[in-house]
């Protein structure tokens, strides 16, 4: 079976590059909100699903909470192995299979680490294992890019410098998603790839998580925990429980 543009971009080199600048300090922010909000108790066992190089694993480590973080990129567990400790594991897994059975007190799936696939059925199957997972009473965070928002202002070329590479960027709203194609030279080659995420809006949340046995608790639109905007707001944020 050929492998999926996500299998391909995100153990790229070039991925890391291009990201390196990810904002390390609106990470922490966030998940310091969400433990102000969500109020863990030490005890608790967390997952970081599609947790890349385990920046939001390793905050939550800090404070003292067992985490698990899992990916599908060999390349950025690779990367996130050695910060593990007694408290702390990271490990190759797809979100769409079965991982740990009622065993977390929370699973987080944070900045945009969903929407990948071309199935409806794959997403359900995604969010049924994020669900059976948890504890009877755990809870799941997802983070999710408010599409409208992107859709409004559509940045539909840009490029941008680091390292030395130059990475051209096009977006375009097609067939349900929002695609992004980058491309470059380096070293006399040329490459591209791209990045496909499904134009999810609040409405097709509540539909998913409602075939995967899932309810939305709350709904927020940034990270400091606001209010949802369609129009404003930056993210798409759901606390979720298990359905009774």
């Amino acid at each position: 079976m050929p492998k999926k543009w996500f299998h391909n971009w995100f153990n790229s080199p070039y991925y890391h590059i291009l990201y390196k600048k990810r904002d390390e300090e609106e990470a922490e922010l966030f998940i310091d909100n969400l433990c102000s909000f969500l109020k863990p108790g030490i005890q608790s066992r967390m997952l970081d699903i599609a947790c890349g190089r385990g920046r939001h694993a390793i905050y939550l480590n800090k404070k003292e909470y067992d985490v698990t973080g899992i990916d599908l990129s060999f390349s950025s567990i690779k990367f996130a192995q050695p910060f593990e400790n007694k408290k702390l594991h990271f490990l190759v897994h797809d979100m769409r299979h079965l991982f740990y059975i009622n065993y977390f007190d929370f699973a987080f799936n944070l900045f945009t680490s969903f929407g990948y696939f071309e199935k409806e059925n794959e997403h359900i199957n995604a969010l049924k294992s994020f669900r059976k997972s948890l504890k009877k009473d755990g809870i799941l965070v997802l983070d999710y890019m408010n599409s409208q928002k992107i859709i409004n202002h559509l940045v539909t070329r840009e490029s941008k410098e680091v390292d030395g590479i130059t990475f051209h960027m096009s977006r375009m709203v097609e067939n349900g998603k929002i695609v992004k194609t980058i491309d470059f030279e380096h070293k006399n080659k040329h490459f591209a790839f791209k990045e496909e995420v499904k134009d999810f809006k609040l409405a097709d949340f509540e539909r998913l998580f409602h075939a995967a046995g899932l309810n939305i608790t709350q709904v927020f639109g940034d990270y400091n925990l606001n209010e949802f905007d369609i129009n404003h707001s930056d993210r798409l944020i759901f606390i979720c429980k298990k359905a009774a």
